[in-house]
């Protein structure tokens, strides 16, 4: 059985106790994680604010530098820790393989960015002086990711929080932790001790103490929105900054101009990819009621083509959920729907182990059907159909989610119309799904606050400081009048 380790200080660790990891295909134990509490958490933290003043004074060429190289050391590890996350998370190995050696493309933006954080002079109005200002690193930051794509959701929070010159302890989910212990074991060879401490460990006793501890100056969270209104009462008590990135319920809206083939597969990817564990799951369809039938149709037949099963083969195309919550979460809401007036049009929540079938449901006859409304966090499709663009608009913006939707028309005056009234933090037109490392991604209202990636990710790690500088050699008049 393997083991994984905290690393803490520059050090790989035991933690103060250990528990099981489950494979979610076989149902059986296959490792043994290090878990960290508060006495771990603690040292983590103060390992990292003992190492920020030198890494923040390090040259930003020379952050950046290390930061490539850790960007190599992951690109030459993709296989085996997209290996991991398979066997950790159920997540299909065709696509862990994809999104880990993309990952290493994110680090490497970052290394090339940690000497393009810059001030400003002032063009300020007083003839004596000079004003400009610095870009300089927040401080200590907590980062939580949760077990989906999590070593690219924790790229997207360390590379710019490290090329900022601030330094982290990262929280990994305790659902799949060991992609991200064994990035850990890279990082360790590559960074000075306590720039990046990883730990992972229980809500009570290892999230909690690391949100709320004094010396954390900035949290950076991905996961649901209860756990993320627990982490921001965390951060009150020392005013520590907070990123968000939450749940979703994003809209994916076909109109009766668009190439529906194209539209079909992008709505397959959007909500049955990754066995629907993502943020930003196209789960809501909304399409133009002269061709709903149609699509719905063609999405059927895609759906029930889908190669169900073993996630480390590369002919599988969809494999488990990764918890039991999940699956009983799936089967809930597609009995209330049902329930409620929903059409089943295929899937359900049957299957053995935590497979479920893909399941679309047709909610034309219902408003009130669960599905409609909440995230499923699973392979879960609601289905309504519109009459005209308003209704599509209505209808998409009709949530208290706001990260993701896609659009799809051939009428580009339409298409930009919708990308202006959408309520979303991301607004995928004739695709669906896509990200960059140059592109900023993150919601807003229930879907969270802040934004990862691009100039405007690293930015958010930074405190702009304003430095005065007087230039006339008179001495200073009148002291009870501000200059």
């Amino acid at each position: 059985m393997e083991r994984f380790r905290l690393l803490i200080d520059g050090a790989l660790e035991d933690g103060a106790a250990t528990f099981e990891s489950r494979d979610p295909f076989t149902g059986e134990t296959w490792a043994l994680m290090s878990e960290a509490r508060e006495a771990e958490v603690d040292r983590a933290v103060r390992a990292a604010h003992r190492a920020g003043p030198g890494w923040a004074g390090m040259t930003a060429t020379a952050r950046g530098r290390l930061l490539w190289t850790l960007a190599e050391r992951v690109a030459e590890a993709a296989p085996r820790l997209a290996a991991l996350e398979t066997r950790d998370t159920g997540k299909i190995i065709r696509e862990t393989r994809a999104q880990v050696a993309y990952v290493a493309d994110y680090w490497r933006y970052y290394a090339g960015l940690a000497d393009k954080i810059e001030g400003a002079h002032l063009p300020i109005d007083k003839p004596d002086m000079e004003a400009w200002t610095r870009r300089e690193p927040v401080g200590v930051v907590a980062a939580v990711v949760p077990w989906n794509s999590q070593l690219f959701l924790a790229a997207v929070k360390l590379g710019p929080a490290l090329a900022a010159g601030c330094t982290v302890v990262l929280k990994a989910s305790e659902e799949g932790p060991a992609p991200l212990l064994a990035f850990a074991e890279i990082a360790a060879d590559v960074l000075p001790p306590g720039v990046l401490n990883v730990v992972t460990g229980f809500g009570a006793t290892c999230g909690r103490a690391l949100t709320s501890h004094p010396l954390v100056a900035r949290v950076a969270f991905t996961g649901g929105p209860e756990t993320g209104r627990a982490v921001l009462r965390n951060t009150a008590e020392n005013l520590a900054t907070a990123s968000l990135e939450l749940g979703g319920k994003s809209p994916f809206l076909a109109f009766a101009d668009a190439d529906l083939d194209s539209a079909a597969n992008a709505q397959v990817a959007g909500v049955f990819a990754a066995t629907g564990q993502s943020c930003v799951a196209g789960s809501r369809l909304f399409v133009e009621r002269g061709v709903k039938d149609a699509f719905l149709a063609r999405l059927k037949a895609k759906a029930e083509a889908i190669r169900v099963g073993d996630p480390s083969d590369m002919t599988t195309e969809m494999g488990p959920l990764c918890t039991a919550a999940q699956k009983e979460r799936m089967a809930r809401l597609i009995a209330e729907s049902v329930d409620a007036g929903a059409r089943l049009v295929t899937g359900g929540a049957e299957g053995r182990g935590l497979f479920v079938r893909h399941t679309i449901l047709d909610c034309d006859e219902t408003s009130d059907a669960p599905a409609l409304g909440e995230e499923a966090f699973g392979p879960l499709l609601a289905a309504r159909s519109f009459g005209t663009e308003a209704e599509a608009l209505h209808l998409a913006n009709d949530s208290p989610y706001g990260f993701a939707a896609g659009v799809f028309t051939r009428d580009l005056a339409r298409a930009h119309r919708m990308a202006r009234g959408l309520k979303a933090g991301v607004v995928w037109l004739n695709t669906y799904r896509a990200v960059s490392p140059l592109a900023p991604f993150g919601g807003h209202s229930l879907s969270g606050q802040g934004r990862e990636g691009g100039l405007a990710g690293a930015l958010d790690y930074t405190t702009t400081k304003t430095v005065w500088l007087r230039t006339s050699e008179e001495p200073i008049p009148d002291p009870f009048v501000m200059r």
